[in-house]
């Protein structure tokens, strides 16, 4: 047995045992567990244990964060469980036993709008500074006029934006839906490219002059085939009318595609599957779709501006965020966007943005209370950071659900945010930017009242978490067990073992990048483990090349034989590095990469650790944003970090310590 078996004992007992285990697996921080009854995980207990840096449940999976010695625990822990290896893919599967039909259903959603968010925040970034243009009638000698109004120039620039705000809005949501539906059921994306486009043809009647059509323009937008005279109607801005017909297209193209002969498979599964779903889409499911999208429309508008509209202001600010946890937020986009195409604006956006501010008023609640906590800081302001700018799940995951009290209590804070919001019918005119710039989102009559909104939803959470929190003593270091990330702070049994190192190792007290690219800050990265520093401090680079090399002198005692794409570092005053190349590419079972040294190894700075295929890893739909993470001070104390600004592998000093 290693030196985990502790450890890995009583973690057993603490998830239920050998019973209630489907399914267990790791990757290079983490160990992945489908559990029978997920309620039977003592999660109190398991973050007790001094091998565990946290845990979370993500998709129906319960995820333990070990660090770099993951591959170790998950050794000692199958030996005491008896419990078989299965690859990450057999856990997912298991682990959505684990979800009822509504949640498999909430997850599909959310797997197919995933790849359409940087475009979504790309569209609503332009769109927010055409408002800042176009919209606030608050320049000019009586400040009664827009900047586009007083300037060539800046009425240049506003109708220049919009050409990207109508192709990502507009005419890309339908093709990039049917494009992500169409890779998600296995089927040829480039077709499903091809049907999104049929769907908004300029040959079409744009969706948006389809109430106020004439008989006159029907006239030259009607298919007329002799027995049926259809109408051609375009469904830009359309969501439930893309995602009927990419369904239909794609079990299309599996039905031909196993009934047609191999020999002409190339020329008949397109022609055919392609020729009936734009059929379909425009003649069956289109029509339906539109109908539904309305309808689903009106009802949240119902909600919104109707007598109840402050409960449901209430309960949507309250809820959303446990809805982030679980995964179903992704459903809102949908609605959004929906909003949007029928109404012009939408008035759930502007509570999705509040409640990021909320979050993170929560965590620099933490933070004044924390001021002592070293430690704690180098989560909490991150966190809150991201938070004030739209990404929530650090500062969720990171610290508010860790203590509990912060999340609630910006919950409340976003409620009666909501209440407000919904009061005075504050509408957003797009989606995708949140946190405190959402403000550039909002339609510009409703300025002011999403100013005083998010007043609300900064002071009442602060100040709720500050009170709260001084009575749990949490400035005196109270009311939480605090689990320490440094090795040296591990029991006896399970002290760090010193490297083996080569008398010619030194660490000269800085850290280069391993990779060149462009650096930027950890909390920006979309993973919870990483960005809420859960591993530690650290940085990203998004890299310009595929090669990574040891930033310093230091001892391999993590390689992922593999998968290749993360190598671990022991330096000679023993602090541990970890360099992590993308999201998730352990699911690439090596696909791509090339590790260049083993476990054991001495390196030396500038020396070539792994050879990464970029376009490899993004034909499999993972970012290959390179994280350095210092997991483990060792003897060097404090670390400072560069996190911005570009860099050049083996050169460029990303960190001190």
């Amino acid at each position: 047995m290693g030196k985990y078996e502790s450890d890995a004992r009583e973690l057993l007992r603490l998830v239920g045992g050998r019973e209630n285990i489907v399914a267990v697996t790791h990757c290079v921080t983490r160990m992945r567990f489908a559990l029978v009854d997920p309620g039977k995980a003592d999660v109190p207990g398991i973050e007790r244990l001094k091998a565990v840096k946290g845990s979370f449940t993500n998709a129906g999976q319960f995820q333990v964060i070990i660090g770099n010695d993951v591959a170790d625990f998950y050794d000692d822990f199958t030996a005491v469980s008896g419990v078989s290896e299965v690859s990450k893919a057999d856990v997912k599967k298991a682990a959505a036993g684990n979800q009822n039909p509504f949640q498999r259903a909430m997850g599909a959603i959310a797997e197919v709008f995933a790849p359409l968010i940087p475009a979504i925040i790309t569209g609503g970034l332009i769109l927010g500074f055409r408002n800042v243009l176009g919209d606030m009638p608050y320049f000019g000698p009586d400040g009664t006029q827009t900047l586009a109004s007083l300037s060539v120039f800046w009425t240049g620039v506003y109708n220049f934006l919009w050409l990207i705000g109508e192709a990502v809005f507009h005419l890309g949501i339908p093709v990039g839906i049917c494009y992500s539906i169409t890779k998600k059921m296995g089927g040829t994306p480039m077709l499903g490219i091809v049907l999104g486009l049929t769907l908004v043809s300029g040959q079409l009647m744009n969706a948006y002059g389809v109430a106020s059509a004439t008989a006159e323009d029907w006239a030259t937008h009607t298919w007329d085939f002799g027995f049926a005279q259809v109408h051609m109607i375009g469904y830009q801005a359309q969501v439930i009318p893309a995602i009927l017909a990419a369904v239909c297209f794609n079990y299309y193209e599996r039905f031909f595609k196993r009934i047609t002969p191999a020999v002409v498979q190339m020329i008949v599964v397109p022609f055919c599957s392609i020729l009936l779903g734009v059929m379909t889409a425009h003649f069956i499911v289109g029509p339906i779709g539109w109908t539904l999208g309305t309808l689903v429309s009106n009802v949240v508008m119902a909600g919104i501006s109707g007598q109840l509209r402050v409960i449901f202001g209430a309960l949507f600010g309250g809820l959303y965020a446990p809805l982030v946890i679980t995964g179903l937020h992704h459903m809102t986009n949908a609605i959004d966007l929906q909003l949007i195409a029928d109404t012009g604006t939408t008035m759930l956006w502007p509570m999705i943005a509040l409640s990021n501010i909320a979050q993170g008023s929560a965590v620099l609640a933490m933070i004044v209370l924390q001021r002592r906590d070293e430690d704690a800081q180098q989560v909490n302001i991150p966190a809150c950071l991201s938070c004030y700018l739209g990404v929530t799940e650090p500062a969720m995951f990171g610290v508010n659900l860790k203590y509990v009290f912060p999340f609630a209590c910006a919950m409340i804070g976003s409620a009666l945010a909501g209440i407000l919001c919904t009061a005075t019918s504050t509408a957003a005119n797009a989606i995708g930017v949140g946190g405190l710039p959402g403000i550039l989102s909002i339609n510009s009559k409703y300025f002011l009242s999403f100013a005083v909104c998010m007043l609300v939803a900064i002071v009442v959470p602060f100040a709720l978490t500050f009170v709260v929190g001084k009575r749990k003593g949490i400035d005196r270091g109270e009311g939480v067990e605090n689990v320490s990330l440094e090795g040296e702070d591990l029991p006896a049994t399970q002290a760090p073992v010193a490297a083996p190192a080569a008398s010619d190792l030194v660490a000269d007290g800085t850290i280069r990048a391993a990779v060149s690219g462009t650096i930027r800050t950890l909390a920006s990265v979309d993973d919870g483990v990483f960005s809420s520093g859960m591993m530690g401090p650290g940085i990203a680079i998004d890299p310009s090349a595929g090669e990574v090399v040891a930033p310093c002198d230091g001892e391999v005692t993590v390689m992922m034989a593999e998968s290749g794409h993360a190598v671990g570092l022991k330096l000679p005053n023993d602090l541990e590095l970890l360099i992590h190349v993308g999201l998730d590419t352990v699911d690439m079972h090596g696909k791509g990469f090339t590790a260049h040294v083993r476990q054991g190894d001495v390196v030396h700075a500038g020396q070539r650790l792994i050879t990464f295929d970029r376009d490899t890893i993004k034909a499999a739909d993972h970012p290959d944003t390179v994280m350095m993470v210092v997991t483990g001070t060792g003897q060097a104390g404090k670390v400072e970090l560069v996190e911005q600004g570009s860099a050049t592998a083996g050169e460029t000093t990303v960190i001190t310590y």
